[in-house]
């Protein structure tokens, strides 16, 4: 058939860098432009072999595995033009050293193809980068959420960083405005998140009591007649977890297309609040390899100051 290349059967032997990665997401890597659908066919009928044998997508590669790939047949396609990050990454770059790289993502973009996003910000930058042998999410942001987020350069960093999200030693700071005076200058909610699937295939969450315990700390930092900013420290990381807390005690985050107000929001619009206004501003970690702790900060983006202008002169 025309327009398609095909590859030979091939075996790959694990580095130290791999190890710990499932073989569903090193497949992933390692065969660019091939469909999850596909890599994920492949290990269900065994075509994929680790060792020989058969293995499920969940299975976690050892130094020295030797993997057996199948010929696979893919269309050749026309290079994908980089994205907004991909071309003028530098200007993104909080941080950077041999293990860690720091963004200041853009709202408006994926942090990782799928959902109908093939090419999401980490693609991007591999795509840019292509020296780089390793370039993995530390953790996510939401697509219309701004700010930090963290890349790790060597599987040893992504691995130390993971356990530390999982024993909440990392700190989580995000700016929300919503709609609505709050009261408390600081409060803390404790409220079960459950995940669930409309019929259109959108993933959305919901408060209920037999869902994942989620905790987040509001600080009030500025307050106005209709809205108020606070400060959001997350103590758990569930998905959707500060929009889906602050949308069920009644303060909508302005702009947010999924939890807000509908009819607020087409008026922001008109106001010039054009995006969600949720901004992840601080991050600390300990750093994989010196231990010292390290603090990674994104200013506010200059459309969101723009709005806190605006509501300081219609106040005054």
């Amino acid at each position: 058939m025309k327009g398609l290349s095909k590859a030979a059967a091939t075996w790959h032997e694990v580095g130290e860098d791999s190890a710990g990665q499932r073989v569903d997401n090193y497949l992933t890597r390692l065969l660019k432009g091939v469909p999850k659908s596909h890599i994920y066919r492949i290990l269900r009928s065994g075509e994929v072999r680790v060792n020989s044998g058969r293995v499920g997508p969940d299975y976690r590669l050892q130094p020295g595995d030797r993997l057996r790939i199948p010929p696979i047949r893919v269309a050749l396609r026309h290079k994908q033009p980089a994205g907004p990050v991909a071309g003028r990454f530098e200007e993104h770059i909080l941080y950077e050293d041999e293990a860690l790289l720091a963004l200041n993502k853009p709202a408006g973009l994926a942090v990782h193809g799928g959902s109908g996003v093939s090419f999401g910000v980490v693609e991007q930058l591999r795509h840019a980068r292509p020296q780089e042998k390793f370039l993995e999410l530390v953790h996510r942001l939401d697509r219309d959420t701004s700010g930090v987020l963290l890349l790790a350069k060597k599987r040893s960093a992504l691995t130390a960083l993971h356990e530390q999200l999982r024993s909440g030693r990392v700190q989580k700071y995000y700016l929300a405005l919503v709609h609505g005076r709050w009261r408390n200058p600081k409060q803390s909610v404790k409220l079960s998140l459950n995940k669930y699937v409309l019929a259109s295939g959108e993933r959305r969450v919901s408060v209920a009591q037999d869902g994942l315990a989620s905790h987040t700390v509001f600080t009030l930092k500025q307050a106005w007649p209709e809205f108020s900013l606070l400060e959001a420290e997350l103590k758990t990381g569930r998905t959707h977890q500060i929009r889906v807390h602050l949308a069920h005690l009644g303060f909508p985050i302005a702009g947010d297309d999924k939890y807000g107000d509908y009819a607020l929001n087409k008026q922001l619009v008109k106001q010039g609040l054009k995006r969600m206004f949720l901004h992840a501003c601080m991050l600390v970690v300990t750093h994989p390899l010196t231990g010292n702790s390290i603090i990674f900060e994104a200013p506010l983006p200059a459309e969101l100051q723009s709005f806190i202008k605006r509501l300081d002169a219609e106040t005054f």
